[in-house]
């Protein structure tokens, strides 16, 4: 009976920071031992594990990219080494592999075909926000990309801005980096002045932004946000 590999969810770094400031020994051990991987981007992914692992020949790496651009029949084509026992990498080009991130169809399939997943500890930008911005922890929704239309998108605010009030809920969202300032005056407009806004951008850089305040706040101390990697967070008492 064949044995199948593991599926190790390896998380990377969010910006230029050293990599022993921001992930355990257990991910440079898991990377060290590892030569297939399912990737965002195999330029950024190969340049990640030389940076991780210096010693380890680019040459026998086996790199799966998953993106907007992969064919969803290939997919199915990523777990050969997973089902011919090999251990396998998932990598996201930031952040952690499965969380608002094209992985999570790769962790799915494990699943479906017993294969044992392993989470690895490592920075997510959406729980590092959370646990800065002092708003409620307990309950929160992760709502990904903002609609691009404006109308659709003053309405999901107001949406947001009243299901945070009616469930005394965190609602978190992006957006796409060079929206950001767009973003930010947006919402100064439509949501109300005493609703709270945690603005939490480029962490665990030394460029970090850590700062909940009142909309108000943010109407009158512009912030220049463009092109930096932001979550939001409102919550209205």
């Amino acid at each position: 009976m064949t044995t199948f590999g593991t599926l190790y969810l390896i998380p990377v770094m969010l910006g230029d920071t050293a990599a022993n400031e921001v992930l355990p020994a257990s991910v440079l051990r898991a990377i060290a031992l590892i030569d297939d991987y399912v990737v965002e981007n195999s330029k950024t992914a190969r340049k990640f594990i030389k940076a991780m692992c210096p010693e380890k020949k680019q040459s026998i790496l086996n790199l799966f990219e998953l993106n907007k651009h992969t064919d969803e029949k290939d997919i199915q084509s990523f777990m050969h080494p997973l089902l011919e026992g090999k251990n396998m990498g998932l990598m996201s080009d930031a952040g952690c592999p499965g969380v608002a991130d094209p992985g999570a169809v790769i962790v799915a399939l494990a699943h479906k075909k017993g294969i044992k997943v392993v989470p690895m500890v490592g920075p997510s930008s959406i729980l590092l926000s959370l646990m800065g911005s002092g708003m409620n922890g307990q309950s929160f929704t992760f709502n990904g990309y903002l609609p691009i239309d404006k109308s659709e998108k003053r309405t999901m605010l107001k949406n947001l801005e009243k299901w945070s009030f009616e469930r005394n809920q965190s609602q978190i969202f992006i957006e796409t980096p060079y929206r950001n300032n767009q973003l930010i005056e947006e919402m100064t407009q439509i949501l109300h002045p005493n609703t709270s806004l945690c603005v939490a951008c480029d962490l665990t850089l030394p460029t970090e932004i850590m700062l909940t305040k009142p909309v108000s706040f943010w109407k009158k101390h512009k912030i220049d946000l463009h092109k930096r990697p932001c979550i939001f967070i409102i919550h209205k008492k």
